[in-house]
């Protein structure tokens, strides 16, 4: 009598058969270059900007029309084949990795800029064309597309979509959701769909906000209408140092309270403006325990104007330094520094796993200080820079992901992390999405009820759950096997922590 075959033998066969015959239905709607199944060609689609957690996918396709996009989606969909649309990889939360029985759907061959329009103040680009590229396209025309995360030089349009993006300027220019007027694509079943309008409004229900930032599980974007606005005639940019926490996350408050919105509100810790100097050599006060960049936008008068009013309140709260750009060639490097700051970091550690929650602008400090205490419990370092003026953070926890010690601290950290912002009346995301990173931590701040309710959306689009499974809302079984763990290691109970 034969002895069964061990558990893994059968599990790789199952995963090739369910290959051959997913390439063998896909080979038929798309040329034999936009395919790829061998090992060595799916490697490099494995991760996203998230390099800790990594996955081969089963199939990789390349489809360059959108009637190839649909008839993978139909082919997919009728073969039960789960989906993950990928546009450029920069994502920080995994919501591109791979699903090892599915197909990682690459759009990145629709990088087409198809319309500006100048007196609209709209451009129409396809869902791979990068989020700068769309600003450079309007820059004849004098306007500008103003979401502007620090991954703009190559991330896409369409991940911006997915995770409703921000950027430094966000502050008083909003997120993705508040600068696009329509999005155009397919459901899982290869359905074209459209959300949005280029009007003022549109017929029936606007499920535009259901859209953005849904990380890829209701729908595939391949086209989207955004707002450009007018390039502001002038911009500053206070550089202002403080020689306490405290101080600095108050001081931002006291910005917002003082009634002025300013085009950008960054903060950056002392060792992140150390590795950023080292970097790219901004000009920045390596003295200070924090610094903030205001920037001040608008007319000559304007920009003056409010300039004055935040130095006032800068000095008031506790400023040690302050210097404002003297020319725009030292305002783009005051902001250089802040742009680089990820790549800074990339300098000083094999791998670093980058947070995304947010806090009340009030508890900054006290985030930051508990963030601290934090490194001393991990043993891990981090380094600390965000859009202060919404209070979305972005710890950097430094670690080695080929010490599996390490990647286990860096895990229970960013959760510690997560968790401590929720109790502070935050929430585990600010702009970087969930994706699996934060599948434990949506856990902590939803309750069941909630979740179901989220999963209920996503079967409204997707009722086979195939578009992206397994990202933003965790089970049931997930949620129990954590809240046991959450427990064990001395927390409270979900049910306990405070939610403000």
């Amino acid at each position: 009598m034969n002895a069964p075959l061990p558990t893994a033998v059968v599990a790789a066969k199952a995963r090739a058969d369910r290959q051959a015959e997913v390439v063998a239905a896909l080979a038929a709607l798309l040329p034999a270059h936009a395919l790829l199944w061998h090992c060595e060609d799916t490697i490099p689609y494995e991760c996203d900007g998230l390099t800790a957690y990594r996955e081969q996918p089963l199939v990789v396709a390349l489809p360059e029309t959108e009637a190839q996009v649909a008839a993978v989606l139909r082919e997919c969909h009728r073969l039960n084949v789960p989906v993950v649309a990928r546009g450029a990889g920069t994502g920080l939360s995994g919501g591109a990795l791979p699903n090892a029985m599915g197909v990682t759907l690459s759009l990145a061959k629709f990088n087409r800029i198809l319309n500006i329009d100048a007196t609209a103040r709209t451009a129409t680009v396809q869902c791979g064309v990068r989020n700068l590229a769309i600003s450079e396209a309007a820059a004849p025309y004098g306007l500008y597309y103003a979401p502007d995360p620090s991954s703009q030089i190559a991330c896409t349009i369409g991940g911006n979509v997915a995770e409703n993006s921000g950027g430094v300027h966000c502050l008083k220019y909003g997120l993705t959701l508040h600068n696009v007027l329509r999005v155009r694509g397919f459901m899982v079943s290869g359905e074209a769909v459209e959300f949005g309008s280029e009007a003022l409004d549109c017929a029936g229900l606007d499920l535009m906000t259901v859209l953005v930032g849904s990380e890829g599980m209701l729908a595939v974007t391949l086209e989207v209408t955004v707002k450009l606005i007018p390039k502001p005639q002038l911009a500053r940019c206070i550089m202002a140092s403080f020689d306490d926490m405290r101080k600095a996350g108050d001081a931002v408050a006291n910005v917002i309270a003082a009634g002025i919105i300013p085009a950008g509100l960054e903060m950056m810790d002392k060792p992140m403006t150390a590795a950023v100097e080292d970097y790219v050599h901004a000009g920045y006060d390596l003295d200070a325990v924090a610094i903030l960049l205001c920037e001040s936008d608008g007319t000559p008068q304007e920009v003056a104007e409010e300039i004055g009013r935040m130095e006032t309140v800068l000095h008031s709260s506790g400023a040690t330094r302050i210097e404002v750009s003297a020319d725009e060639a030292q305002r783009l490097k005051f902001w250089s520094g802040r742009k680089n700051a990820f790549p800074a970091t990339g300098r000083l550690s094999p791998d670093y796993m980058c947070m995304d929650s947010t806090i009340p602008r009030r508890r900054i400090a006290d985030i930051l200080l508990a963030i601290s205490e934090m490194e001393t419990k991990y043993g891990l370092r981090c380094a600390n820079v965000f859009h202060a003026g919404d209070g979305n953070l972005h710890p950097l926890i430094m670690f080695d992901a080929n010490d599996a010690d390490q990647l286990h601290r860096c895990e229970l950290f960013g959760a510690d992390i997560l968790e401590t912002s929720v109790q502070m009346g935050g929430t585990v995301s600010g702009e970087h999405g969930v994706g699996i990173e934060k599948l434990s931590a949506m856990c902590v701040q939803f309750s069941p009820g909630e979740r179901e309710q989220m999963m209920a959306v996503k079967r409204a689009f997707d009722p086979k759950e195939l578009l992206n499974p397994g990202k933003v809302i965790p089970s049931l079984a997930r949620c129990a096997e954590y809240g046991k763990m959450h427990v064990r290691r001395g927390l409270l109970p979900f049910a306990d922590i405070p939610r403000f």
